[in-house]
């Protein structure tokens, strides 16, 4: 008779709590990244490549966004995009609530 499991932490629990403060990590030293929506073919190797503990990438219409306060800046999709349109944002500026609300839909969330 094979042993029970250990019950192993939420792996997104992380993400989770960030979502509902809209907040970026406390330890997080590096900027977030941010897409140059004029430079991007929207192939989304990006959003494909992102850790799943930040999920921090999301087709919004025909563009392709990186939200801030998820992206701990690490370069996961940096590596993989074809185009080069992936900077550091030192200026980023908080989500607004419309994209909020398609976060929280997608992390399985119901929008407020």
């Amino acid at each position: 008779m094979p042993l029970p499991k250990e019950t192993s932490p939420v792996p997104n629990a992380g993400r989770d709590e960030r979502i509902a403060r809209r907040a970026r990590g406390d330890n997080w030293r590096k900027p977030p990244r941010r897409i140059e929506a004029s430079e991007c073919i929207t192939c989304d190797l990006c959003l494909r490549n992102c850790p799943e503990e930040f999920g921090a990438i999301f087709d919004q219409g025909l563009d392709v966004v990186i939200v801030p306060e998820l992206c701990s800046g690490c370069p996961a999709c940096v590596l993989v995009c074809p185009m080069d349109c992936i900077y550091v944002d030192e200026e980023w500026a908080p989500t607004g609530d419309v994209l909020w609300d398609h976060v929280r839909l997608t992390a399985g969330e119901a929008a407020s």
